[in-house]
């Protein structure tokens, strides 16, 4: 076995969905390889209470090899206990609320086989409205690039090469290169690499756990590298609400880090500095995040513009005819007065476009469809879950 894509699904079924048969169209291209390039596909379900656990095992069947956990684990010891069962040269760590194109695994293992001393690799990711996600590639949190975080800094010079270490803002986008850290929404490595140093660290529940992985890559001696030349969507605030909760979970996370990492007198130091400053920083977020009038608007009525395979059209049409979820669409064929495109992928009409095209539309709202599909999802807000509509009728 080649390959094996870890997913940890959590209460986001439809956005799953979604992004297996992603990992599935991209497996049949790794096939093309000579000698052929088998990839297996992992999910665990981390007591969702979406109905996951019935759903996605029903629908994918011996597509995929399901788990499940009747206590949420998190992510770290979710995605460890996957790494036990899984059988590939390389492991892909993979959110659920992401979509990869259809050459992405071939181009990046290919990438992986060659790169000087690859330890992991991350990749360019795009969120649900086509814009570049920072986090794609970031430095270390050391005292300087953490101080230029906390401080607005490098918010205000993104592309510094002094300020704007927490991003690699200095980096071009589009240009593949060694980073210090990798997201655990896409991170590729080796099997043997992520056995030697134990896979996820599982004091981290949620978060952090990404840069203390990433830092012990490059402690073992190992590269990490920011991969450029695919993109992938990452529905950016769909697997998580951006909440009082999520903001005192992330920044617990970090704490956790520094304090893990720097045990030195001079550590000692800096890790007190960096808790006041994460403790500030959490607290000013929170006063934030309380204001019910600085929370985004989710739309809930749109004028749609459909794009993509005929196939997949007519089955979005007839859904959206039958007025199925509590979304409504009045379709129109004019793009420049749509409120919401749906990218429409089938036999005629790839993910790869999709990606391609959303990335120079300025309709505000963007969401997904496929012909083997169930339901269509998308990105309405950066700051609230998802938006999924499920096609009860629809047989796949």
């Amino acid at each position: 076995m080649k390959l094996s894509v870890l997913i940890v699904n959590y209460n986001v079924c439809y956005f799953t969905e979604h992004c297996v048969w992603s990992v599935l169209k991209a497996a049949e291209v790794m096939q093309h390889h000579k000698p052929a390039w088998q990839t297996e596909i992992l999910v665990f379900d981390n007591a969702s209470a979406d109905n996951s656990a019935v759903y996605l095992p029903k629908l994918f069947g011996d597509k995929i090899s399901f788990f499940s956990s009747g206590t949420n684990l998190g992510f770290g010891k979710a995605n460890n206990q996957l790494l036990e069962k899984a059988t590939g040269e390389y492991i892909l760590y993979l959110n659920p609320d992401t979509m990869i194109p259809e050459d992405c695994l071939l181009n990046h293992v290919r990438f992986a086989e060659s790169a000087d001393n690859f330890g992991a690799s991350g990749i360019r990711m795009i969120d649900g409205r086509g814009k570049f996600l920072p986090e794609s590639k970031r430095g270390f949190p050391g005292t300087w690039v953490s101080f230029t975080k906390m401080a607005g800094l490098a918010k205000a010079f993104p592309e510094s090469k002094l300020f704007a270490q927490y991003y690699v803002g200095h980096l071009d986008e589009n240009t593949t290169a060694e980073v210090p850290v990798l997201s655990g929404a896409y991170l590729l490595a080796k099997r043997s690499l992520l056995a030697e140093l134990g896979g996820f660290d599982e004091q981290f529940f949620m978060y952090a756990e990404d840069i203390d992985l990433s830092y012990r890559i490059t402690k073992a001696g190992f590269k990490n590298y920011y991969f450029a030349e695919d993109t992938i969507v990452h529905f950016k605030g769909e697997s998580t609400r951006k909440d009082r909760k999520y903001i005192k979970q992330f920044y617990y996370a970090m704490l956790q880090f520094v304090r893990k990492h720097f045990k030195s007198t001079a550590g000692k130091i800096y890790s007190g500095m960096m808790e006041a400053a994460i403790s500030l920083r959490a607290g000013i977020s929170m006063v934030g995040k309380s204001s019910p009038k600085e929370r985004e608007t989710i739309t809930t009525s749109f004028k749609t513009y459909l794009l993509g395979d005929k196939e997949a059209i007519d089955i979005v049409l007839e859904n959206l005819v039958r007025g199925t979820g509590p979304v409504m669409h009045q379709v129109t064929k004019s793009s420049s007065e749509a409120t919401e495109v749906i990218y429409c992928i089938g036999r005629t009409y790839t993910l790869t476009d999709a990606i391609a095209a959303m990335q120079r539309s300025e309709v505000p709202a963007k969401k997904f469809f496929r012909a083997e599909a169930a339901s269509l999802v998308g990105s309405d807000s950066s700051n609230e879950q998802g938006t999924s509509e499920h096609f009860d009728d629809r047989k796949v």
